[in-house]
């Protein structure tokens, strides 16, 4: 079986490769569709713009697809980034600048180490039918400050308690043991060992 992993985030990719790894499965890649180009994003949770990407990319390429959204919300910012956690700060801003971001917006507000988590919804689609879809969340807290070289994205200042340390910190494989893409890829592999 063929499934498309829909993302250009080659860390991403990585992740769900290793997490579906033992599976009768072959993964591609979007590298393997150049032409293809990628949706807005436009949805206003992590769900719809999971499906939305599961769809567009199932019908332009023919393939099974799963897609997801993921990103990281923190309490004391209202939710914040959440859907925008890729283009918080701006699509090209390194991630060292969106995390003094985020510190400097928790400062202004007195916060300090909120509470946060990260979630990743997943969608897979054949054509325009989504046959499944899940949602993977870890709880945690903004570190006090960054730490760890580990992981991607926001890791380095997601503190993950029962671990005492960052998920940057903590390993891939006890990052993806623990992490919401890690719950949201087990959830789809049981679903495909299944029905597949």
């Amino acid at each position: 079986m063929r499934l498309l992993v829909a993302t250009t985030n080659a860390n991403k990719v990585h992740e769900i490769r290793h997490l579906l790894s033992g599976l009768p499965v072959e993964v591609t890649t979007l590298a393997q569709w150049p032409d293809v180009a990628p949706p807005p994003e436009t949805g206003r949770t992590f769900e719809e713009n999971a499906r939305a990407k599961a769809r567009y990319y199932a019908g332009a390429t023919g393939e099974l697809t799963v897609a997801e959204d993921s990103g990281l919300e923190i309490d004391a910012l209202g939710g914040a980034p959440g859907v925008e956690s890729a283009r918080f700060g701006g699509v090209e801003t390194p991630y060292p600048e969106k995390f003094a971001l985020i510190y400097r917006a928790l400062a202004e507000r007195g916060a300090g180490e909120s509470a946060a988590r990260f979630v990743c919804a997943l969608a897979l689609a054949s054509g325009e039918q989504i046959l499944f879809e899940t949602r993977g969340i870890v709880e945690g807290r903004i570190a006090p400050a960054p730490k760890g070289s580990g992981g991607f994205g926001y890791d380095p200042i997601f503190l993950y308690p029962p671990y005492g340390q960052t998920l940057a910190e903590a390993g891939d494989d006890r990052k993806a043991a623990v992490s919401h893409r890690g719950a949201a890829v087990r959830a789809l592999r049981a679903f495909l060992r299944s029905h597949f």
